[in-house]
């Protein structure tokens, strides 16, 4: 470390976890690889071109980069079709926007995976707070609750598709601010396949957020009729400035479509202003990118854990997303932490992270994320609620030699801090 000053014993700590992450390496490398080539055989396979690379202003009519990019992505997910807007304001407007475009008053849908995050819960409405939700509207929200293991309960589901209609069957794919494990694709398999053969009519949807090129399958391969994400995260690759994806079948996305803008013009009009270079870039970057981030994910695994903390995912567990959960004990602690990782920061590494209430958030939140684009989580962040067990949720790292920096500042703070309160 030779441009950092950093605790000797967490010099030779470094050292040692990253000796136990080669196995879990190998296999992130491998799974990188083949997401690499399968976007690249999209792009050759779509004919991508300078031209597609240019801008559109006013209506946006006709603009064949913002068609192909929808092509190139609707390809590498193994969809039949997709919208990729940079006009989707972050990962739950983009959720919100395929809810109301496939939900109409009357119908139910049902959540087959607990409470959903929180800032996704008042676009349900769950906490009735009446500012346009889904309930508002008429459309009625359930929830089959996780197993005490926080793994889906397969039987209730089966029995609820099977008592009454559901017009949707609603998965979330990571972990949101909880502790349970977050989705693999064998699981997503398993919930669609539930859901199919008990109620074949019934449209599954994957908030598929933090969990894109993680694995070499998507959702919309293995079962799922539709699922979205947000461009700030894994499928923009650290490129994209903002924005949002959904993906799935066509009769679908193109109700998404006529929600996105209005009914009866859909996906016709939308200028790119300039943004179709970069969502491209991002794209064709990502499974890299998320490669990266999920090393840094691993690192912080192995490191915490010889520092004595519990973290979820382990070193070698096989993952669903990009996030890893570092258990701190203490207010003190979580705060300790996000102050060293923001130190780490390419971006405002002398701005000091401070607990706030956050608009959609119950409890203050504490944010670490000193990122070239705003809020981006693909970026080496960290985040929690104030609350116990007071966990931190650590996510990004689009290069991971420097995210391995940002994790070590934080272990750094954290032993610096402690010593000062035991002193």
């Amino acid at each position: 470390m030779n441009f950092f000053k950093i605790e000797k014993e967490l010099e030779l700590l470094d050292k040692k976890a990253i000796e136990n992450c080669k196995s879990a390496f190998k296999k992130i490398e491998n799974v990188s690889e083949y997401n690499q080539q399968k976007v690249l055989s999209a792009f050759i396979d779509c004919g991508v071109s300078e031209m597609h690379l240019g801008l559109s202003t006013g209506y946006g009519y006709d603009d064949t980069g913002r068609e192909t990019l929808d092509k190139v992505v609707a390809k590498a997910f193994g969809a039949e079709d997709a919208l990729i807007r940079h006009s989707f304001a972050s990962g739950t407007h983009t959720l919100s926007i395929a809810l109301f475009g496939i939900l109409r008053p009357g119908d139910t849908v049902i959540v087959l995976t607990g409470r959903p995050y929180d800032t996704i819960t008042g676009v349900f409405g769950i906490d009735e707070k009446g500012d346009g939700s889904l309930k508002d509207f008429g459309i009625n929200y359930e929830q089959v609750d996780l197993l005490p293991g926080g793994t889906p309960d397969i039987k209730s589901i089966k029995k609820r598709l099977k008592s009454k209609q559901y017009k949707m069957a609603y998965i979330q794919r990571s972990r949101g601010y909880s502790l349970r494990k977050s989705l693999l694709i064998e699981d997503i398999k398993e919930l669609c396949s539930t859901v199919k053969s008990a109620s074949p009519d019934t449209v599954i949807m994957v908030d598929n957020c933090y969990g894109e090129f993680v694995e070499t399958k998507e959702p919309t391969e293995i079962g799922a009729d539709l699922m979205a994400g947000s461009l700030i995260k894994n499928p923009g690759g650290g490129i994209a400035p903002s924005g949002g994806y959904i993906a799935g079948k066509r009769k679908y996305i193109e109700m998404c479509a006529h929600r996105m803008t209005c009914a009866g013009v859909g996906r016709e009009v939308g200028a790119t202003l300039g943004h179709n270079r970069e969502l491209f870039m991002g794209f064709f970057a990502a499974p890299h990118t998320t490669g990266e981030a999920l090393k840094t994910a691993v690192y912080a695994s192995a490191l915490f854990n010889l520092l004595g903390y519990k973290t979820s995912p382990g070193t070698d567990d096989t993952r669903g997303d990009i996030i890893e959960i570092i258990k701190l004990e203490s207010r003190e602690a979580l705060i300790s932490f996000c102050k060293g990782l923001q130190s780490g920061s390419p971006v405002d590494a002398t701005a000091v992270p401070t607990p706030a209430p956050m608009p959609g958030y119950s409890d203050e939140v504490i944010m670490a994320a000193g990122a070239f684009t705003g809020g981006a989580s693909i970026e080496l962040s960290a985040d929690a609620p104030l609350r116990a067990p007071y966990c931190v949720y650590m996510q990004g790292g689009i290069n991971f030699y420097s995210a391995k920096v940002g994790v070590l500042l934080a272990a750094d703070r954290l032993l610096k801090d402690n010593n000062k309160g035991e002193n």
